[in-house]
């Protein structure tokens, strides 16, 4: 069961499940921006130009220092003290083997970018590199180093910094699967208010054009290779009617609630991609790829310091913009949509495995795609076999297509590639809808489907509007654009994030083990046992919150008055909060909830829906969020509930040092 927000945030319908705020505000900026790309697409165009150029002129400086530190925090949190803090109480366990959660890791990390750069970017840098002289042996070596950069541990510390923090307050701190949630620590309650929806609104914003990025991107590979199949030729008529079409595929997976076969449209993605990724590697210079592999790894390390903070100011010239920061701005924007996807299948794992796994496992992949499918470009074009170079600077889309053309069955692996395209066009835009709607709807995992459609549609509208106002261009700029007040809130998160870690007690914080061992005592053993091992129904939880919780809640707050203070209780349906406000050293508050709970069900990247008839049990779930993890109180007595309420305020006043 999701976690509600404050009272009035959510509008419920029988047809609609929605954060209003966050949800019309989005739609309706992206509506106005997809309605003046169409009907004014040269004015949008040279728009796109301009805003493309100031940011690169006048914030290229901040994407590159902010990219260097959130890979700098991320690398600082795997070998701290904080490293061994769980995703999730102390006693999880996580809920995939490592083979498993590697393989979803692997699938995060497969893109139609991949498909479309694999053959591009390393030519493009080889042909063209930013300061020294294209088509040379040291070019070529710097061409690879360039696309590892590109794609290695910069883009996966990015996707760490957002994942790591929705995993770490969701699962540890019981709050909302939602962006917001990490800026707890920093402004409390502000999170279900104006603040917290803009913090939202960002994230709906960058993971919207992101995707969008991502299935223009897609849609130019998949008019590539129907042009190279079947003579199809390549326009933006024809892109607009493939984005119509495969978007059409997108939302009638929605529609019909085919969780299950996206889920295996995800795998089958892998299957494709390995199958084509080995194709490559066997049928092309095997030992020489291999060897590529390892010294492309060695360039990238024995560089990777001075390559993260080069701003070329000394060499001033667009590939900057082109490249580097048109990368980081697509990993940021996309990383509320791979970080959600990370965070839902790493509870239980700890941040030293989370942020080794997730910084390791896919870049090392993505450096073998890239070694197998560019160094075979590149040598094609070396030996004088293809002008690949000169293909990619007139038909970027159509290279990798070239590249098959010269090694056996052709038309079988360009074929296949086509498919492997087109299969992550669909599950991109139905999982990236899948995340908006989460995002839109305060992290509501059951929302009516027409919702979902929504913003499949609309993902295929901004992409199809990008393409028309610009192409490849209007697609980086995009990118660059929405990911900027973004990267502002992932600074916070950073900062968010340790502050709540400086709180743990292997960290320093406050150890209230002393605090449940004592409620044990006064518990006994038959009550504790009963409780455990007790399935309570909905009915029974809802009783013990009206029954037991709100008049322990009264008799507190009763005292806290009559001893000088002013305490407030806010009542839901679902839970009921007692604050009260210590002015300059913060506020206590303490909360009983309704929880349901089930077999985990998330895996690669769909959530899948409540089953009407699935069996849940439930529990009243208590929390201080300043201070601890969320902790099983149902079957407490009013008596008993006091004493723990009492109890986590003791912690809290020696903490803050009011006693």
């Amino acid at each position: 069961m999701d976690e509600p927000l404050e009272a009035g945030d959510i509008a419920s319908a029988p047809r609609m499940q929605v954060n209003a705020p966050v949800f019309f505000i989005s739609a309706a900026l992206i509506v106005a921006f997809a309605a003046f790309g169409a009907l004014f697409p040269e004015r949008a165009g040279t728009l796109f130009t301009a805003l493309q150029g100031g940011i690169v002129h006048d914030f290229g400086w901040f994407y590159i220092a902010s990219v260097a530190g959130f890979l700098i925090f991320a690398l600082y949190l795997m070998f701290s003290r904080y490293g061994d803090t769980k995703l999730g109480p102390d006693d999880s366990e996580p809920e995939y083997s490592y083979l498993s959660w590697f393989a979803m890791l692997f699938s995060a990390g497969m893109g139609i970018g991949l498909i479309f750069f694999g053959v591009a970017e390393p030519m493009q840098h080889y042909a063209l590199p930013p300061v020294d002289e294209g088509k040379t042996v040291y070019a070529a070596r710097q061409a690879m180093v360039l696309t590892f950069f590109h794609w290695g541990l910069h883009a996966w510390a990015i996707y760490i910094v957002v994942g790591l923090a929705l995993a770490y307050f969701a699962f540890r701190r019981g709050l909302p699967l939602t962006v917001r949630s990490a800026l707890f620590p920093l402004i409390g309650k502000r999170i279900y208010g104006p603040i917290g929806h803009a913090i939202d609104i960002f994230a709906v914003l960058g993971t919207m054009f992101g995707v969008a990025t991502s299935l223009g991107l897609g849609v130019l590979q998949v008019n590539a290779g129907f042009s190279y199949l079947f003579g199809i030729p390549g326009n933006s008529t024809v892109q607009l009617i493939l984005i119509a079409a495969i978007t059409g595929m997108a939302t009638l997976s929605v529609v019909a609630g085919l969780d299950k076969g996206v889920k295996r449209l995800s795998e089958l993605n892998i299957v494709l991609a390995v199958a084509l990724l080995l194709f490559v590697l066997l049928a092309g210079s095997t030992v020489f790829l291999l060897q590529a592999y390892v010294q492309n790894i060695g360039a990238y390390l024995g560089g990777v310091v001075q390559r993260t903070f080069r701003m070329y100011a000394y060499e001033p010239n667009p590939w900057l913009g082109n490249w580097t920061l048109f990368y980081w701005g697509w990993w940021i924007a996309w990383s509320p949509f791979v970080g959600m996807f990370i965070a839902r299948i790493s509870r239980g794992r700890t941040i030293r495995q989370f942020v080794t796994g997730v910084l390791l496992v896919p870049a090392l992949f993505t450096f073998l795609w890239m070694t197998v499918f560019g160094n075979t470009a590149i040598a094609l074009d070396m030996s004088g076999v293809a002008p690949i170079a000169d293909t990619v600077a007139n038909n970027m889309p159509v290279a990798l297509f070239v590249v098959l053309e010269h090694l056996p069955l052709s038309t079988l692996a360009s074929g296949l590639a086509t498919l492997l395209v087109i299969t992550f066009f669909v599950t991109s835009a139905d999982s990236g809808a899948l995340v908006i709607d989460m995002l839109t709807s305060g992290a509501s995992e059951n929302t009516p489907v027409w919702q979902r459609v929504f913003w499949a549609v609309c993902a295929g509208a901004v992409a199809a509007v990008l393409l028309l106002a610009g192409g490849l261009d209007a697609l980086q700029t995009a990118a660059i654009a929405s990911a900027l007040p973004f990267a502002v809130v992932m600074i916070f998160i950073c900062y968010g994030l340790l502050r709540a870690l400086q709180t743990e007690p292997e960290a320093g914080g406050l150890d209230l083990s002393g605090v449940a061992g004592e409620m044990d005592e006064k518990l006994g053993w038959q009550q504790r046992l009963a409780s455990i091992v007790h399935f309570y129904k909905e009915a029974e939880v809802r009783s013990f919150i009206e029954g037991t919780a709100s008049p322990a809640f009264d008799a507190v707050a009763a005292e806290m008055g009559a001893a000088g203070f002013a305490p407030e209780i806010s009542r839901a349906r679902d839970h009921i909060t007692l604050a009260v406000d210590h002015g300059d050293r913060g506020g206590f508050s303490y909360s009983v909830k309704l929880r349901s709970f089930r077999t985990p069900s998330f895996a690669w990247a769909e959530t899948r829906k409540a089953q009407r008839g699935e069996k849940l049990h439930y529990r009243a779930m208590a929390q201080s969020p300043q201070d601890d993890q969320p902790h099983d109180v149902t079957g407490y007595t009013q008596e008993q509930l006091i004493h723990e309420i009492v109890g986590r305020y003791a912690a809290f006043r020696h903490l803050r040092r009011l006693a």
